[in-house]
């Protein structure tokens, strides 16, 4: 099955792709060719690119303090096990412990790292980080791989914390859906949202044997998705086929 995911407000838009990023550098990192390593430090710096926004780091401090105090109001339920909850609990205070620790926003102290910052200025440049251009960082990209991954590994662990609260903050939000199969009859599904309650995210899985791709739309009260197929042009043309696939309503 093929997981689209669609957020309903900019906090998770943020999150999701700050999530996407910490994803790509991880894998980038673990690598070993220096073009790896090179696009490592680009993911590095539009991760700091996004977690420049000043409520950033505010926001997933309050999120983790939230969603303390409503996995706390779940003690006592028998229906719920109690080490699970606890280890929930810990890991929250945890993140949170961690990301008020750092001063300033993401990656912060990375912008003190001249040689960093010099990489910075010249790498949105088409071509920019020639030899010519940043001799030094063409020097370092020749040494060898476990060099330049130490060093990658320690200018991304300035930014561990704010991983570890974004993903354990999108886990507890997408486990909070419960999938339900639905048709979209002639490639259309509409959907009404409850009111008095907000969801943030909608997930959706598809067969990726139809063919289809999903275009989503969704506010407060209401989602509309209508199921589009590539034709040769290489355009998305509206599908007029009924289709089945799964969608969870995470808040």
């Amino acid at each position: 099955m093929i997981l689209y995911e669609y957020p309903f407000n900019e906090r998770i838009r943020t999150y999701l792709r700050l999530e996407q990023l910490f994803i790509r550098l991880a894998n980038l990192i673990s690598r070993e060719q220096a073009l790896d390593h090179h696009f490592a430090i680009t993911t590095l710096f539009e991760i700091m690119d996004v977690g420049a926004r000043a409520d950033l780091k505010s926001d997933v401090l309050k999120d983790l303090d939230k969603q303390k105090h409503a996995m706390d109001a779940f003690r006592g339920n028998p229906a719920i096990a109690e080490g699970v909850l606890d280890e929930v609990i810990q890991q929250l205070d945890q993140c949170f412990q961690s990301l008020s620790g750092l001063s300033g926003k993401a990656g912060q102290s990375l912008t003190e790292n001249d040689w960093l910052m010099s990489i910075r200025s010249r790498i949105g440049i088409p071509g920019g980080t020639c030899e010519f251009d940043l001799p030094a960082y063409y020097a370092w990209q020749h040494r060898p791989s476990s060099e330049r991954t130490s060093d990658l590994v320690t200018w991304s662990k300035t930014l561990t914390p704010l991983a570890d609260s974004i993903q354990l903050l999108l886990k507890l939000l997408r486990d909070s859906g419960a999938p339900q199969k639905v048709v979209a009859s002639s490639g259309q599904f509409q959907q009404n949202l409850p009111q008095g309650r907000t969801f943030q995210l909608l997930r959706l899985a598809l067969d990726p044997t139809l063919e289809l791709v999903p275009e989503i739309s969704g506010n407060r009260l209401m989602v509309s998705i209508r199921m589009m197929r590539q034709g040769e042009d290489h355009r998305l043309h509206p599908c007029q086929e009924n289709a089945s696939f799964e969608v969870a309503l995470c808040s």
